[in-house]
């Protein structure tokens, strides 16, 4: 047998049952988990380059935010531990994953209009965005001004 392929053996036989035992089982499960992962990844980019646009980056804020983000991935992990304690069926995993992703698009979304990529959205479906995270918005601006950004 293969070296490489005994090695990711390996690792599959200790990654898949940790994963199970912090998240759940089933497709549903991944899928949550890879959907939350790909918006926060789209938020880093969206939240790096508008940083990066403004003058407001910061290392530390950069660094807080790798901490919040695992943060982040971990807290369904509770709410699956909880739903097993309480024998509920996923509804803290479901609802913990719900208002992150809620959290996170909405980040997202003001991250890319502050960074100007709005522009390529339809005007109705920007209006809606715009008052979906006009709140968002405001922090986001705040925050970057008080680290010295040059926003506008």
């Amino acid at each position: 047998m293969n070296k490489e392929l005994t090695i990711w053996g390996a690792i599959g036989a200790i990654v898949v049952p940790a994963f199970e035992f912090m998240y759940g089982a089933g497709e549903a499960v991944i899928i949550a988990i890879v959907a939350l992962i790909f918006f926060v990844g789209m938020d880093w980019i969206t939240g790096s380059r508008a940083a990066k646009k403004d003058n407001s980056y910061g290392s530390e804020y950069g660094i807080d935010g790798i901490f919040r983000t695992f943060f982040m991935l971990l807290l369904p992990a509770g709410g699956h531990l909880l739903d097993l304690l309480f024998n509920l069926p996923g509804i803290l995993f479901g609802a913990l994953i719900a208002g992150l992703l809620y959290h996170v698009i909405n980040s997202m979304v003001a991250n890319a209009i502050r960074v100007g990529w709005g522009d390529w959205l339809p005007l109705t479906t920007l209006e809606v965005l715009l008052k979906w995270v006009g709140s968002e918005m405001d922090k986001k601006v705040q925050r970057a001004a008080d680290r010295g950004g040059n926003v506008n």
